[in-house]
């Protein structure tokens, strides 16, 4: 591997699947004994994509009343 006048390096894909490293995941880095050592960073303060979604989920509210025996039956076309 080299590093780019940019200071980059591509990880590779084995190293990215073992670790879960998608797009856009933060990383971090740590020097441990003369060695930098990647890692996944810590969820902190901001939420994931998911985490929005989940929490807009959570926030709708049906517009109407049915029961589960109601919508069980429009579903098999029964009036």
């Amino acid at each position: 591997m080299r590093i780019t006048t940019k200071g980059q390096v591509t990880i590779p894909q084995e190293i990215r699947d073992e670790l879960g490293l998608l797009p856009n995941t933060e990383v971090t880095f740590d020097i441990v004994d003369g060695e930098a050592r990647l890692r996944k960073a810590r969820g902190g303060n901001k939420p994931s994509r998911g985490d929005g979604v989940i929490g807009h989920l959570r926030s709708v509210r049906p517009a109407n009343k049915l029961t589960t025996d109601e919508i069980m039956a429009l579903m098999r076309g029964k009036p």
